[in-house]
């Protein structure tokens, strides 16, 4: 099944422009998806060389709603936007990432409902590899703000 390689990361996320930092989808099943990327330097948090790891929690966040996006699609549903809950045991045996270092991120579903989510999350480069387990939260109905 290579149906979700046809969708451009835009159409799967609730994000836009730099702040779609994932490159591509490169394998989704029931469980899991994994994405790729080059770390990039602009200008949002690189300090022109590199990038904090502690990213890759973003990372991991936009590999789950690719994930969610994907299923979203496949339900005949719009995208949802979610929300990261927390992040939990989180592993990691480098710093920073390196501008220009490619990377993998895979998550796996632990336990997901309608709205609530856990996902076992790593990272894996050349000499990287980073783990967490992220909970996230994906409404069923978008949170409307009422300015008063």
């Amino acid at each position: 099944m290579t149906f979700f390689k046809d969708y451009q990361l835009a159409e799967l996320l609730p994000h836009s422009g730099q702040m779609i930092w994932l490159d591509r989808v490169v394998d989704f099943d029931q469980s899991g998806l994994s994405a790729e990327l080059v770390v990039r330097d602009d200008g949002l948090l690189g300090h022109h060389a590199s990038v904090p790891a502690s990213i890759g929690i973003e990372y991991m966040a936009q590999a789950i709603a690719a994930y969610s996006g994907i299923k979203d699609k496949l339900a005949g549903q719009p995208i949802r936007p979610g929300y990261l809950l927390g992040t939990r045991r989180y592993n990691s045996n480098v710093g920073e990432f390196a501008v220009n270092t490619r990377l993998t991120v895979r998550v796996e579903k632990i336990a997901q409902d309608e709205q609530l989510g856990i996902f076992d999350c790593r990272i894996l480069g050349e000499n990287i590899e980073i783990t967490a387990r992220l909970n996230v939260y994906n409404p069923i109905s978008p949170i409307i703000v009422i300015d008063e």
